[in-house]
């Protein structure tokens, strides 16, 4: 007798994981249709007087909300088109006509006209870093959709002369050179003549900072100032800093750097974490998967949005994965990570998925394409063994942060020997993945691993396109060949640092090829029409937190999470594409934001802090 007795004869363990994956799909499939039949309404009930709100689970009840006269892309395949939609409780009870829907309004029903509007189901950015983000967001200027590095200067200086000693301006990445009709940054003396007195840091992708001299003296830089390994700081003919700090591609330096810039108080960090939910809210998302980050430690730093969850202030649906932060001891950081969360912890507002992005810091293929590829230490390996076989133990999902398929290549060799030629038994997360190969993009269908995939090169293609040629850049990544391939894949931002938290900019990037200087990469081949793309920053990202039955669509039973466009995104000249939001975003039923006709709707929230917040100036706009 076989050892596996679900097992056929001469099935391999990569087959024998298929069959399983497939089982499990078909039972989740179950799950869905199962809570379809009890959120449906029946037809006849719909039609008939007197029965308003019946279902075929034999109950009655009428909508708490129902939304009508609007274009719905329910991306439910049975229906994917409607008018109207009934939410009860926090859920869709049913979508379809006015007519039908109408049936389901009772004495205490709220009905909203959607007025023609195009509705889709809420955005979920696959990979973000929205904990990082929250606890400094009303600190921080933003350049994203400035076209000028004179009106770049000109918002520095708007805002350095509202910012008082000792605060600093502030602009942590979330743009790119090439978005400047001068294809290049400011130069430092520049910035040094824009603002003389007030400190600056001034953050592009991983690749540089910028520091005026005021900066330089609060912190200290000089002469003898050391470079960190894998970075360069910038020196002028007499040995003195210039403000130039560069990634040779290790972007530690930039971390570090940023970590010493004042932060704000607690009750501060939960105010800029909420209004960093609103913001993203305005663009029409409701759920996250956040990636970690640098100088990010847990438990600490996810305090404020453990408070907004316990406080039921959470108006973004939260999945997120645990990052080490101890170069050389991560598989201690992750021995003491396990005694204190496990995946699954929390609920269906902040839930604990599991380890990564980065899980051990020698196999961090960094993506600055100003630089060349870098070679990852032969000891990355064995390191990489040892945190794979403790989560392989605890039986933890896991996501890698990697960039090029050299890198790939070698983590999948480490994912094979510890777990098999029929991978680890857990959903597992390649992240970013630009260059990977189609034998690289096979092995990882056969181990049963997804991708997400973000707008980086929206940012850095530029920069890609010179190094390697037209040629390579234009499957960075190939993503109409990973799909084709049965990988599943979520789309993202990777915001806020190398890319910006625009999802709608996401959705362009993949559907038109383009950069945000305009530049395009890709041809048809490799781009993705709007439909699917949008199925990526829905369904796609749901599978990947394990939440593909209740996410990703408007249907029956799946959370009443949903986006009100401010213009029809199917039908909107593809140039709009990136400046699209929400008038309406809903969060398992309840009204998160609300803008233009539905602004009597929206929310309350606290007063932003600190008082000269580019929010607060008015230097920062959506």
């Amino acid at each position: 007798m076989s050892p596996h007795p679900s097992r056929q004869p001469h099935q391999t363990a990569s087959q024998e994981r298929e069959v399983s994956r497939r089982r499990v799909v078909a039972g989740l499939t179950g799950a869905g249709a199962a809570l379809a039949t009890r959120f449906a309404v029946s037809d006849t009930a719909a039609a008939a007087p007197g029965t308003a709100g019946s279902r075929t689970d034999g109950t009655t009840g009428h909508a708490d909300t129902v939304l009508l006269g609007g274009r719905i892309t329910t991306l439910d395949p049975r229906h994917p088109d409607a008018t109207a939609l009934a939410v009860q409780g926090s859920r869709i009870q049913a979508t379809g006509t006015d007519h039908r829907i109408r049936a389901l309004i009772g004495p205490q029903t709220q009905v909203i006209h959607l007025g023609g509007r195009r509705v889709i189901p809420g955005l979920n950015d696959s990979h973000t870093h929205l904990v990082r983000q929250g606890l400094s967001y009303t600190q921080e200027l933003s350049l994203a959709g400035v076209r000028s590095v004179s009106e770049a200067l000109r918002l520095i200086a708007f805002q350095a002369a509202r910012t008082p000693a000792p605060q600093w301006v502030r602009v942590v990445g979330g743009f790119s050179r090439f978005q400047f009709a001068e294809r290049r940054l400011p130069t430092l003396d520049e910035l040094n003549a824009a603002v003389p007195d007030t400190p600056v840091f001034l953050l592009h992708l991983y690749d540089r900072a910028l520091l005026n001299r005021t900066a330089l003296r609060v912190l200290g830089f000089g002469k003898d100032t050391p470079d960190l390994p894998g970075s360069q700081i910038e020196r002028d003919a007499a040995g003195h800093p210039t403000g130039m700090l560069i990634a040779k591609p290790n972007a530690t330096l930039l971390y570090s750097t940023l970590a010493r810039l004042p932060r704000l108080d607690p009750e501060s960090r939960t105010i800029s974490t909420r209004h960093y939910l609103r913001h993203l809210n305005a663009r029409g998302v409701t759920s996250v998967i956040d990636a970690g980050g640098g100088h990010q430690t847990f438990p600490d730093d996810y305090e404020v949005i453990n408070r907004l969850h316990r406080e039921d202030q959470l108006t973004v649906r939260v999945g997120y994965h645990t990052f080490t932060q101890a170069p050389g001891k991560e598989l201690a950081d992750f021995q003491r990570i396990a005694e204190l969360v496990t995946p699954g912890d929390g609920d269906d507002h902040l839930r604990m998925i599991g380890a990564g992005e980065m899980l051990v810091y020698s196999a961090a293929d960094f993506e600055d394409f100003a630089q060349p590829r870098p070679e990852l230490a032969p000891a990355m390996e064995g390191q990489l063994r040892d945190v794979l076989s403790f989560l392989a133990e605890k039986k933890w999902p896991f996501r890698l942060h990697a960039t090029y398929d050299q890198s790939i290549t070698r983590f999948l060799d480490v994912i094979e020997q510890v777990h098999g030629p029929g991978g680890p038994g857990v959903r597992f997360i390649l992240d970013h993945a630009e260059t990977i190969s189609e034998p690289t993009i096979d092995r990882v269908a056969r181990l049963g691993g997804a991708i997400a995939l973000q707008h980086r090169m929206a940012f850095q293609g530029e920069l890609f396109r010179d190094r390697y040629g037209a040629r390579a850049a234009a499957h960075t990544p190939p993503v109409n060949r990973i799909l084709r391939a049965g990988v599943p894949v979520g789309l993202g931002t990777d915001a806020t640092r190398v890319a910006s938290d625009n999802v709608w900019n996401a959705l362009y990037w993949i559907t038109t090829g383009r950069t945000v200087g305009g530049e395009r990469l890709y041809p048809a081949a490799n781009r993705l029409d709007r439909i699917a793309a949008l199925r990526l920053m829905t369904q796609g990202s749901a599978w990947l937190s394990h939440e593909d039955t209740v996410k990703g669509m408007l249907g029956p039973g799946h959370f009443a999470d949903l986006a009100v466009l401010s213009d029809d995104y199917l039908t909107v000249p593809a140039s709009r594409i990136p400046a699209l939001t929400s008038v309406l975003t809903l969060v398992g039923g309840r009204v998160v934001y609300a803008a233009a006709e539905h602004a009597r709707l929206d929310p309350a929230l606290p007063p932003v802090q600190p008082a000269y917040s580019p929010l607060v100036t008015g230097a920062n706009t959506l």
